[in-house]
């Protein structure tokens, strides 16, 4: 199995200023890294990131590799964070694919970044979601509907640069001929259905380039609330071959589209996906944290609901002190005519 294509392309979005997302295509490792922290920070955390898995040349290994990979990643962005001021606080996500010789794919994954896999024409989420929300879906807390309007939705509980130690998601997927692979931000994962990326991946599976404008075009059509990032491969049958899986020449600024752009073309086929809820910025929360947010929510709740109850109580009160001052002054009008 050997790598046939692959194209990346990255957008600002509409509503930010700053691209805060990097990413690697350096055939056979592929990676996605959204960063947070505010200001530049956030540039900064998935820049090293991405960095480090660039400067690694890994071409096999397996999953301990990939997160041997992440964890140096983590050490980088950990150590500037924890040295300097101005980035005191910052991180990142990593979605990271190495294709090995065997023909398997090994994913390392820390955070909301995504992973796909578009095979026999159907999209399947290979990664989970390190957040809040869809730790209270996978418990059965939540449904899907109420997680994606959530108000906690952009709380991660994992994330790299934030501690020491990171725990790396590692898994291995045996590839297949025609299989294509998206690693996306979830500034594409957020803003455009899953069933909309399948299909604009279904019809441009011929042209990767071609499918990451329409990705980012959708999202951007979408409400472009955050910065988009889109990485994609192809495998096919045959020997690996180097330098001919050599990465394009690429730039972040790669496939930006104007910022009034109209980002979704008739010929995609594709509804515009519903508007979606204003993004808000991203926090991270240990994993640990997660039962105690869900009881303070609970507890946040029953306050209102009480507060509620005192409320209507004193309003009634009032009434009926009005009601018996009323009653006195009728009763001694009347003794006072009555003399």
């Amino acid at each position: 199995m050997r790598i046939a294509a692959s194209h990346a392309g990255t957008d600002p979005g509409r509503k930010r200023r700053i691209n805060e997302d990097s990413f690697v295509i350096a055939p056979p490792l592929f990676a996605v890294a959204d960063g947070m922290g505010g200001a530049q920070a956030g540039e900064i955390a998935s820049a090293l990131a991405a960095g480090a898995l660039q400067e690694s040349g890994a071409n096999g290994g397996g999953e301990r590799r990939v997160s041997e990979l992440i964890q140096e990643a983590n050490r980088r962005v950990h150590e500037r964070a924890t040295t300097d001021a101005a980035t005191a606080g910052m991180g990142t996500t990593i979605t990271a694919a190495l294709v090995e010789p065997d023909g398997r794919v090994i994913f390392g994954h820390v955070g909301d970044s995504r992973a796909y896999l578009l095979r026999d024409d159907k999209l399947e989420q290979l990664t989970n979601d390190h957040t809040l929300v869809a730790e209270l879906v996978r418990r059965g807390e939540l449904s899907p509907g109420e997680a994606q309007v959530h108000p906690q939705r952009s709380v991660i509980t994992r994330a790299l640069g934030t501690d020491p130690d990171v725990d790396v998601d590692t898994f291995a997927v045996d590839a297949r001929a025609g299989d294509i692979y998206l690693i996306c931000s979830d500034g594409l994962s957020s803003m455009v259905d899953s069933r909309d990326i399948e299909a604009i991946l279904r019809k441009n599976r011929a042209n990767l380039e071609s499918a990451a404008r329409a990705l980012i075009q959708a999202a951007n059509r979408g409400g472009g609330e955050d910065n988009i990032t889109a990485v994609l491969f192809a495998v096919e049958e045959g020997e690996s071959s180097h330098p001919l899986d050599e990465p394009d020449e690429q730039t972040r600024e790669f496939a930006q589209a104007p910022e009034e752009e109209d980002t979704l073309h008739p010929e995609d086929g594709i509804a515009p996906p519903p508007p979606a809820p204003s993004a808000v910025d991203t926090m991270v929360v240990p994993a640990s944290d997660i039962q105690a947010a869900t009881e303070t929510q609970a507890l946040v709740e029953g306050t209102e609901q009480e507060g509620r109850q005192a409320g209507i109580g004193r309003r009634f009160l009032a009434l009926l002190v009005i009601f018996v001052l009323v009653a006195v002054i009728v009763v001694l009008v009347w003794w006072g005519l009555a003399r």
